[in-house]
């Protein structure tokens, strides 16, 4: 699985192994949505009361145990953290505000246009759009700092909850929280969504996979690699829904999806934007938890935070559109993104030494 071979046959795999869930029972066009499925997680252990998004989905634990195993196995694990970990709860709180608005994660984009959904050009526009001012920041030396060697413990704390993530699911004790209508009543059985995780959090483990790294890689060091295991994924996930006729071509009627380009737009570029400052997308963050990486963690629980903020607070957008609140959301997301690449940049520490004379720059 190694070299651009390998991540254009983890593509296909996604894409198939997405569309074969939807046909199990998840959503259409919603195979895997990382966005999606933490928010379903949030209300199902009750930090929202959405009652139509509420289940503990199988997918995300395999994912993170996929990952984790495979780095275990590979000698790839290694608990480490400590760079900037507010910083990167907030940013995780803003990527799932903005793929809330558009209604999917990177990977749901990418599946939505695999299914035909012409309202995922105008996320990908502003995703492409995001990314680039997330690269302009990186270029004006943007840098959370470094993280450090933990002790192993710390990196097995996620994958030990997932697990007694999935317990809960298993058991269905009272506490928990499962849609009865609604994209949270929608799901394929448990073992098969637990099985495509960890098939794919392996294989993304295993080629680094990333939705937001692909086009960074190609606008920083013309590198292709990681865009072509995210056209392959478009690609097997068209011919999937083509073979059992879920593809839909259109702008209209597309499922769990609304039609205001603009908001699409602009929510696409909230996630790549925050996504690029974070090292990674959504599904990355996950792969990277699997690994040990602590900073990752931190980032998720943004995301779960995020999600339930959004359902609290009516943030979240719905097939009838964005609300006002969302809307509201989404432009102080860019305003606290903004600043966080100034403050994190070389742009602030150029401003801030003007007028000081070496010896108070050196020692400032």
């Amino acid at each position: 699985m190694n070299g651009k071979k390998g991540i254009i046959i983890t593509g296909g795999i996604i894409g198939l192994v997405s569309v074969a869930l939807v046909y199990f029972g998840n959503p259409a066009n919603m195979g895997f949505c990382i966005a999606c499925f933490l928010r379903d997680i949030a209300g199902g252990i009750g930090l929202h009361r959405a009652a139509v998004v509420q289940y503990i989905r199988p997918e995300i634990i395999g994912l993170v145990l996929g990952a984790f195993i495979l780095a275990v196995k590979n000698g790839e694990f290694e608990s480490r953290g400590g760079s900037s970990p507010f910083t990167r709860f907030v940013l995780g709180m803003t990527v799932m505000i903005g793929a809330l608005m558009f209604l999917g994660c990177p990977l749901r984009m990418v599946l939505r246009l695999g299914g035909g959904d012409l309202n995922a050009i105008f996320g990908l526009v502003g995703f492409i759009v995001g990314i680039f001012a997330g690269v302009f920041f990186l270029n004006k030396g943007f840098n959370l700092k470094r993280n450090y060697k933990m002790i192993k413990s710390e990196g097995y704390m996620f994958p030990v909850m997932n697990i007694g993530l999935f317990i809960l699911l298993a058991v269905a004790p009272g506490f928990v929280f499962f849609s009865e209508k609604g994209p949270g009543a929608a799901y394929a059985p448990i073992f098969i969504s637990l099985a495509a995780g960890l098939l794919v959090g392996a294989l993304s483990q295993k080629t680094r996979l990333c939705m937001v790294g692909g086009t960074r890689d190609m606008i920083l060091f013309r590198d292709s690699y990681l865009l072509a295991g995210f056209i392959s994924i478009i690609v097997f996930a068209a011919v999937g829904n083509l073979l059992l006729g879920y593809f839909n071509l259109g702008f209209e009627g597309q499922p769990v999806a609304h039609t205001d380009g603009l908001w699409n737009m602009v929510g696409m570029g909230l996630v790549g934007w925050a996504s690029v400052l974070l090292g990674g997308c959504p599904l990355r963050q996950l792969i990277l938890v699997g690994e040990g990486n602590t900073d990752s963690a931190i980032t998720v629980m943004g995301l779960i935070v995020g999600a339930a903020l959004c359902h609290n607070f009516g943030l979240a957008a719905s097939p009838s559109g964005p609300s006002l609140n969302g809307k509201i959301a989404v432009v102080v997301c860019f305003a606290l993104v903004g600043a966080i690449s100034m403050l994190n940049s070389e742009l602030i520490a150029k401003t801030d030494n003007k007028g000081k004379t070496k010896g108070e720059v050196k020692h400032a």
